[in-house]
């Protein structure tokens, strides 16, 4: 059984509409979980070699509008981010900012990149999927720490395009 991007990003989407709790999912080559809406994992990053893949359930979202006092704040950073561009996940997978543990990020803050860098990885089922830069531009923010997974369409980094 093979499964490529595109029907994993199906299947999640499946998923995330459903009451399914759990999934387990056996191929050839790669082995795929999916859990949500149970007690949250020990932040401790998943080993390398299996990093299972986990989904936020939508009631995790929902307690931040408890104070209100910062509803004026997000309008406001909101307004100073409007001419940064946004690098989003294309996949499912776990962040990596360097090519090994030892080596050095791909880019730090301040960072000046090109079209056609390499800005980060994300391994998805045992792959190492290098995700280039779409423009040029200054590294900015940095919101993902390293070995932390991430899911489909999430922010990674913010980029003043330059």
């Amino acid at each position: 059984m093979q499964l490529d991007n595109n029907q994993l990003h199906a299947l999640l989407t499946f998923l995330e509409g459903s009451d399914i709790q759990e999934l387990k999912l056996e191929g050839e080559d790669f082995r795929l979980e999916v859990r949500r809406n149970l007690p949250a994992p020990n932040p401790v990053p998943a080993p390398a070699a299996y990093a299972p893949v986990a989904m936020a359930a939508p009631a995790q979202a929902a307690p931040a509008p408890v104070a209100p006092q910062p509803s004026s704040a997000p309008p406001a950073a909101a307004a100073l981010r409007a001419d940064l561009v946004e690098v989003t996940a294309p996949m499912v997978g776990t962040f990596y900012r360097a090519a090994s543990p030892g080596d050095p990020p791909f880019v730090e803050l301040g960072s000046v990149i090109s079209v056609g860098q390499t800005v980060c990885i994300l391994e998805a089922m045992k792959l190492m999927n290098e995700l280039e830069a779409e423009m040029t531009g200054q590294v900015v923010e940095i919101l993902v720490e390293n070995g932390t997974p991430v899911e489909f369409g999430q922010v990674l980094m913010r980029v003043k395009p330059g």
